[in-house]
Parts: structure tokens; sequence; C-alpha cells
């Protein structure tokens, strides 16, 4: 465990018990609103590419990308 996060922890380790489940209980919601918050950020990618994809055959542009990766043409 690096030297800090030893540190915090002996800190904590003298606080009362009501006060570290306290601290714990903080540090969950934190973590969850930023896990929250990630998953969020990630659906709002969901469809925006949909229209760059319309009309083209998948495995021809499978087919063309293999071609260029190695400059078989």
């Amino acid at each position: 465990m690096p030297i800090v996060l030893e540190k915090i922890k002996r800190q904590v380790q003298m606080f009362p018990p009501e006060s570290q489940l306290r601290l714990v209980e903080e540090i969950i919601h934190q973590l969850k609103y930023t896990v929250n918050k990630k998953a969020l950020e990630l659906t709002n990618l969901y469809g925006l590419g949909k229209g760059l994809w319309k009309g083209e055959d998948a495995q021809e542009y499978v087919n063309y990308l293999r071609a260029e990766d190695f400059d078989v043409k």
C-alpha cells in the first residue's frame, strides 16, 4: 500500500467507529456517483455514428480494411 494511503489509514483508525462508518458511507456515495456519471457519459454516445454506415456493406468494408492493412490492392 502506498505511503500516503498508510498515513490516511492510521489517521482514520484514530476516529471513533461512528466517524469511520460515516467516512466509508461518504466514500461509497462518491464512488457510486462517479461510476454512474461515467456510465451516463457512455450512453450519450449511443447511436452517434449510425448515419456513417448507411448503405455500406459490412463485409466489403472489412475486406477493404484488411486489404489496406496488408497493402493488397
